[in-house]
């Protein structure tokens, strides 16, 4: 006996969604239906495709390999329906949006929003290297990234540009200053993204090439965190600019080794770009009223 599309279905649905009772809620059938789908294409696969912890699930190696084809095939069925049923098809959508630069993510959906009031989006803000791994692995819609990586599997459209920032507090002696070196930051405790990052990997870099190096350094998970850790005098961030909204009451001051521009793009599986959900929200971020908007 083959495997037949609706365990196809089923399991690219779990896998997208983190537990089968979120995937039978966005499939409209009951948990047990899609455990039993996906329990007999893992019978007729011969091998294991998922391992279920109380962390969620996780895909083996060869429940990757079966993901990849099981998505690309609810992307050729979400296109199909789409020309069968029209725009009305929009109305009721759903679109899953994962970012690492929250301004401009948060200002594209706030627009898209407007557009398309009934659309139900699930947002999610991780750092560089967690991001850029769920777009290759498929398991988002569409992300907004700081230099996301090259792939010819990707549709990829730049919508800003922007450089690396210490923020400080207003009332810190080197708020004052049109720009700061690593040598004034050195005795100074920095704030940093987690490991694995992109202002990390940018910093770090940065440190091997002046051959500076910060004596202090806090690590911290969100920008949202970062700007709350200065507030509270924890210390010096840094990160890109212009961020978001949470920064304001904070001083940004450029920093000499890190004056390179970063360009953000919104960045979607290709065949998932095609969908007209996915191409709207595309549209609104590269559109002339994000921009405006301060985008």
């Amino acid at each position: 006996m083959r495997a037949n599309h609706h365990q196809f279905v089923a399991f690219a649905y779990v896998v997208r969604e983190g537990s089968f009772s979120a995937a039978a809620a966005r499939l409209g059938v009951t948990q047990p239906a899609v455990t039993q789908h996906v329990g007999k294409l893992e019978k007729q696969v011969g091998s294991q495709l998922l391992v279920r912890s109380r962390d969620g699930i996780s895909l083996t190696r060869t429940g990757q390999e079966f993901y990849d084809l099981a998505d690309r095939l609810v992307a050729l069925d979400s296109e199909i329906s789409e020309r069968l049923e029209g725009y009305e098809a929009m109305a009721r959508g759903h679109i899953k949006i994962i970012a690492n630069a929250p301004l401009p993510a948060l200002k594209a959906i706030s627009l898209f929003r407007q557009a398309y009031p009934e659309v139900e989006i699930d947002f999610s803000l991780y750092g560089w290297t967690t991001a850029t791994s769920l777009l290759r692995e498929r398991r988002a819609d569409v992300g907004l990234i700081t230099d996301p990586p090259h792939s010819d599997d990707w549709e990829r459209v730049m919508v800003q540009k922007n450089q690396y920032v210490a923020y400080l507090l207003p009332v810190s002696p080197l708020a004052a200053r049109g720009i700061l070196s690593f040598k004034d930051l050195q005795e100074e405790t920095i704030i940093l993204p987690e490991t694995g990052s992109l202002t990390e990997r940018v910093v770090r870099e940065a440190q091997h090439k002046s051959g500076v190096y910060f004596q202090r350094t806090i690590k911290m998970t969100t920008f949202p965190l970062m700007c709350e850790a200065v507030l509270q005098g924890a210390g010096i961030a840094i990160f890109l600019g212009k961020s978001g909204l949470i920064s304001r009451g904070l001083a940004e001051v450029p920093v000499a080794e890190l004056t390179q521009q970063h360009e953000t793009a919104v960045v979607a599986p290709k065949d998932r770009a095609k969908l007209r959900l996915v191409k709207a929200f595309i549209e609104t971020a590269c559109s002339s009223d994000f921009h405006e908007s301060g985008g």
